[in-house]
């Protein structure tokens, strides 16, 4: 587990431990939510945003996709290189 997901655990494990599965999708889409409402603010669709607001829903959303990650025992450092390394094969032509 990385830096960043046994902060999460720790702090998590501190509360009382990981809520289930579906509480914690249930976290995941309202805090992409709340990122969707900022980015709205910031782009000046709906009324008047900041990136420390965006930021911290941003980190939110990650803070709740980790959750998840460290409950289904995900390295989510590998997770995002395989993704990474996913879209850059099967999308290499797809921009140019």
């Amino acid at each position: 587990m990385n830096k960043l997901q046994k902060e999460v655990d720790k702090l998590i494990n501190e509360f009382g431990g990981y809520w289930r599965p579906f509480e914690m999708l249930a976290a995941v889409i309202e805090e992409l939510g709340e990122l969707s409402d900022e980015m709205l603010k910031f782009e000046k669709v709906k009324g008047e945003g900041s990136i420390e607001k965006l930021e911290e829903e941003f980190g939110d959303l990650m803070f709740a996709l980790f959750c998840i990650a460290n409950y289904y025992g995900i390295d989510v450092e590998r997770a995002l290189l395989s993704s990474i390394a996913k879209y850059r094969s099967r999308d290499k032509l797809r921009w140019q």
